[in-house]
This record gives C-alpha cells, sequence and structure tokens, in this order.
C-alpha cells in the first residue's frame, strides 16, 4: 500500500469566486490558482495547516468526467474558535444561513451552524472546558 500524505478536501462550486471570497473572509488564504490569471477552474485554500480546494463544477465535468452535486449538504467545513455566538452572529449577519444557533453539545462543547454560499455546512465548534 502507498504511503499517502498531506489530506485535503476539495468542495464543487457553480460560483467558485463566490465560494473563494466566502472562505478569505474566515481567513483561508490562498495557496494555490488555476489558471493564475483569469477566471480560476481550482483554487486552495488554508487556515491553520489545515487545507480546503474549491474546483469549478464544469471543470470537473468537462475536465475530469465527474458528476458532481454543486449545492446542498454534501460535506462540511468544522472551524474550532474561542467565541462560537459571536462567529455565529457575524456570519449570519454577514448573510450566511443561520442552521442552527449555538448549543451545547456532550456537555463540553458550544456548536453553531451555518453554511458557505453553495450550502455546504459550517460548523462552528467551541470547547467549554479547554479541551478538543
Amino acid at each position: 500500500m502507498p504511503t499517502f500524505r498531506s489530506p485535503q478536501v476539495i468542495l464543487f462550486s457553480e460560483d467558485l469566486p463566490r465560494a473563494v471570497a466566502f472562505y478569505t473572509r474566515l481567513g483561508f488564504v490562498e495557496t494555490f490558482r488555476v489558471p493564475t490569471d483569469g477566471e480560476p477552474i481550482h483554487v486552495d485554500l488554508a487556515l491553520d495547516g489545515y487545507k480546503i480546494g474549491i474546483a469549478s463544477v464544469a471543470s470537473s465535468r468537462a475536465d475530469h468526467g465527474l458528476d458532481p452535486i454543486p449545492q446542498g449538504q454534501r460535506a462540511a467545513v468544522i472551524l474550532w474558535t474561542d467565541d462560537t455566538a459571536g462567529a455565529y452572529e457575524e456570519l449570519v449577519a454577514s448573510g450566511a444561513p443561520a442552521l442552527a444557533p449555538p448549543h451545547e453539545w456532550l456537555g463540553r462543547l458550544l456548536i453553531a451552524w451555518t453554511a458557505d454560499p453553495d450550502g455546504n455546512p459550517i460548523q462552528i465548534v467551541q470547547s467549554l472546558n479547554g479541551s478538543r
């Protein structure tokens, strides 16, 4: 079996620039773009050592023969924070949908749910006792 490394999640988007702008506002930094000039078909972004990619639905179909589902709850991006309530309020105020307000879970986490522009759920998580 080969040795794998550098795992990454790829999200599919029908409006790649909009999705990149959303994740950039969350603090992700662009690390890769194809093509480097003009309308991108794939962009990688990183935050705190974690990388996500956003791929154009049209390019994924044309270039790779895939049939991605461009909207809905296909995957979730999990973001840890020290202020779930504040982050949730800020995201919802900026237009992100309010899927589930902050609520305690397992007696040790404060969790809220919103979504990116393509409907992928974003879970905002805060440890209530200092551990993950």
